[in-house]
């Protein structure tokens, strides 16, 4: 099962502040520790909202809203995207985290056996082919 987990922005994060090399140095044991249970596919942190945009789509009409955005709360400072075999293991990992305040969110990723009957053969086949495809690019350099 994959889980993405979403650690929320907070005052600081949206104000461009950069973590300390105590921080920098826990957060990257702590990714160390994913990274050699085997269960870390992928982890960054994001630029503050300022720096990004929404596009809203209504019908056909595609707005661009450009950030900063209001909700803090809402907003998201960066994420992990864990492989492990439970969401329960998944809530022991992230307690584990560095982290000394704020939320953080965990919820699992489809699977395309999630679909059911609406995921036809021709469609998971192009599924495949557009993850190898893309795994394919990323190991090219694009």
């Amino acid at each position: 099962m994959r889980f993405m987990v979403l650690v929320k922005a907070n005052k600081d994060s949206e104000a461009g502040v950069m973590p300390s090399t105590e921080v920098l140095t826990a957060m990257g044991k702590f990714n160390e520790e994913l990274v050699k249970a085997g269960v870390l596919l992928a982890g960054e942190g994001l630029h503050p909202s300022s720096k990004g945009a929404r596009v809203r789509c209504e019908g056909l009409k595609r707005t661009v809203i450009d950030g900063p955005f209001a909700e803090t709360k809402e907003l998201l400072a960066g994420f992990w995207l864990l492989q492990v075999k439970s969401k329960e293991e998944a809530i022991e990992w992230i307690k584990r985290s560095p982290f000394q305040e704020g939320e953080i969110e965990i919820r699992q990723v489809f699977e395309a056996s999630d679909f059911g009957d609406s995921m036809t053969p021709e469609l998971l086949a192009q599924e495949e082919r557009l993850r190898a495809e893309s795994e394919a690019r990323t190991k090219a350099g694009r």
